[in-house]
């Protein structure tokens, strides 16, 4: 969530009054930003990762796991020992939704060397071991993404009970107001975006059916006629925005040389998102349910979408501009580099006023049509401090609309008068239960990245298809079950002059279907003859042409064997282990219910996983403990 500016929020009423003045402003601030850095060039490489972890205590009487809500007491100690005291300190830590929750960052990007790799599980480590210092007993700190029992009675510690009448932020029949982070930031966003839409949001997860599954499975809400409308049968029904915004990942942002090379990285990694979704899936449970899906993009997806029944095409439109077909949590919609355009075939809806505006200052049509269909979303907090800005200078009006933007990938333009150049943002991911795992899906996606610049390749298709593949990716066992859409020349572009970016290929202007194919994930990654040369491939001959130190081969190759091995099918998704560890639950009536006790069994063996003190071969591999941790480094092969 970044940093957070303090001060008194605006209720949704005064929010909406000054709409108009925040996107007006909100573009003369981007405008500032662009003249003053559109041609910056040979910045550096740079990135770095963010982790959101959990707090979980664990009381072994009664085998009972509850989230702890300290999390905003538990910032101010490591910042005030961290980045407060040492500016140089190894680690950054920022606030997060949930108040049970923290998000940690490296204190300083790592830079563009190899031998930088072989830090991040260090710095992960770090942080874990930081955080946990200050914890109280029995208390844990866990990367899992979806708290099992999340919405269930007494899952937060001091227990709270929601409050779904008039006056609370969510008016969740599941998710108590003291479970959101107290800083009036997240309440607001909480109830303005039920204010905007005018009820509250809507989750429907299918239920997983189990042999004693109900059927049909129906929940019954005779106190609450909205829930008993909004429901359906064999599904989970949640109410929050904290079913969505109070789940964990792990996101990495890239700094580029350039604009044109930013543009270039935000296409290409764009096709990516779906793909490493499914082998990061991680989130099968949810209110205390089994689910039938693995990932928790939908969830925040629903979580927070604010539109209402005439933007969601349910009426005609009256008080509203424009039908919006998505959320604001979710894929991207269209595409910025130029070879990227002949791709673009979803309809996007955008702000002719600010369109024609950003053309007229000199933008090209794809830049301006992005920021054009960001700003068709309202502004959903304001704070009085913060109407009149100066809009030389600042930003907070432009980031308003940009930061509640919550896309698979985000285009970042550099903060006004920084040394920070232009860098794109990948969100897709699953958060991991070990800093190994975190480490090796983090240094996948940054090594793919130098890949795609070193080698200029392409991996465009029409974006419909990769909203297709997002689908795909969410389902239950996406990763050995699910067919995804892949270019299958990835090199095309090679050889050729970059123009912003990309390479100018001979051609026709529209695509050709026979360009891409339905592939599964394991051919993706690991390659198959004939078909696709694979991701994993492709990085390792990248790789024999670089100096690499044998210390830092040795752990990218590790690294690069989980992946493999999690797309072959060979290892475990993190969703998958936890279906089977509860499907074997003494306590289990396959019934997809997930009490208590399973919760507690659960989420105790994740943070002994985490802490490394068992063993789980089936999800990290047996030469995970061998390699890592006894000093032999021989098990290196991929």
């Amino acid at each position: 969530m970044g940093l957070l500016s303090q001060g008194s929020p605006l209720s949704w009423e005064e929010t909406q009054r000054h709409a108009d003045h925040v996107r007006r402003h909100g573009i003369l601030q981007f405008l500032h930003i662009y003249h003053a850095v559109k041609d910056r060039h040979k910045d550096v490489l740079k990135w770095g990762d963010e982790v959101e972890y959990m707090l979980v205590s664990f009381d072994h009487e009664k085998k009972k796991a509850q989230l702890v809500l300290s999390g905003e007491e538990l910032l101010e100690t490591l910042q005030e020992k961290g980045e407060r005291t040492n500016p140089n300190h190894p680690t950054l830590w920022r606030p997060e939704y949930g108040s049970y929750m923290i998000e940690g960052t490296p204190g300083q990007p790592y830079g563009g060397t190899m031998s930088e790799f072989n830090t991040v599980e260090d710095n992960m480590r770090k942080r874990r071991r930081e955080a946990t210092s200050l914890l109280g007993e029995h208390q844990a700190l866990c990367t899992i993404t979806s708290f099992p029992r999340l919405g269930c009675p007494g899952f937060t510690l001091p227990e709270c009970k929601p409050n779904p009448v008039e006056g609370g932020a969510s008016k969740s029949l599941f998710f108590p107001d003291e479970a959101i982070n107290k800083h009036p930031r997240f309440s607001t966003l909480t109830r303005n975006i039920r204010h905007r839409r005018g009820e509250k949001v809507v989750i429907n997860v299918p239920i997983f059916k189990d042999k004693n599954t109900p059927a049909p499975f129906i929940e019954t809400f005779p106190e609450d006629e909205e829930a008993a409308k909004a429901s359906k049968p064999d599904h989970i029904y949640m109410d929050a925005m904290g079913f969505g915004m109070g789940n964990c990942c792990l996101q990495v942002t890239f700094q580029a040389c350039s604009i044109s090379e930013a543009r270039y990285l935000y296409d290409q990694l764009a096709t990516i998102c779906p793909i490493v979704m499914a082998l990061s899936a991680a989130s099968p449970f949810y209110r205390g349910y089994v689910s039938d899906i693995d990932c928790r993009w939908g969830v925040i997806s629903a979580s927070v979408d604010d539109r209402t029944r005439e933007e969601r095409g349910l009426e005609p439109l009256k008080n509203n501009h424009y039908r919006i077909s998505k959320s604001r949590y979710d894929s991207i919609d269209s595409y910025l580099s130029e070879c990227g355009e002949k791709y673009n075939d979803i309809d996007l809806t955008k702000d002719k006023e600010i369109y024609e505006q950003l053309l007229q200052e000199g933008l090209d049509h794809l830049l301006a049509q992005h920021v054009a269909h960001l700003f068709i979303r309202d502004p959903l907090t304001l704070f009085e401090e913060k109407i009149h800005l100066d809009d030389a200078n600042e930003s907070d009006h432009f980031e308003n609309i940009q930061s509640t933007n919550w896309q698979t990938m985000r285009f970042k333009p550099p903060p006004p008068n920084s040394d920070i150049g232009w860098r794109v943002e990948f969100r897709p991911m699953e958060v991991q239960l070990t800093d190994f795992e975190n480490s090796a899906y983090v240094v996948f996606v940054v090594l793919l990245t130098r890949v795609i610049l070193s080698y200029k390749l392409d991996f465009l298709i029409p974006l419909s298809k990769v909203d297709e593949n997002m689908k795909v990716a969410q389902k239950r066992d996406a990763v050995l079950q699910g067919l995804f859409y892949f270019r299958k020349d990835i090199c095309k572009a090679g050889g050729n002059a970059v123009v912003d970016g990309c390479g100018k290929v001979a051609g026709s202007a529209e695509p050709a279907a026979e360009e891409y194919a339905l592939m599964t994930i394991d051919t993706i990654i690991n390659g198959k003859e004939g078909v696709f040369p694979g991701l994993i491939p492709v990085l390792n001959s990248y790789l024999e042409t670089m100096e690499v130190d044998v210390d830092t081969r040795c752990s990218i190759l590790n690294y690069l064997k989980l992946i493999k091995k999690r797309a072959s099918g060979e290892l475990m998704t993190v969703a998958k282990w936890m279906r089977e560890f509860i499907a074997k639950h003494p306590d289990y009536k396959q019934d997809s219910v997930i009490t208590d006790q399973m919760n507690y069994s659960l989420l105790l063996k994740c943070n002994q996983i985490a802490n490394e003190s068992c063993e789980c071969p089936e999800l990290l591999g047996p030469a995970f403990r061998k390699v890592r941790y006894s000093g032999s480094k021989t098990d290196s092969s991929t």
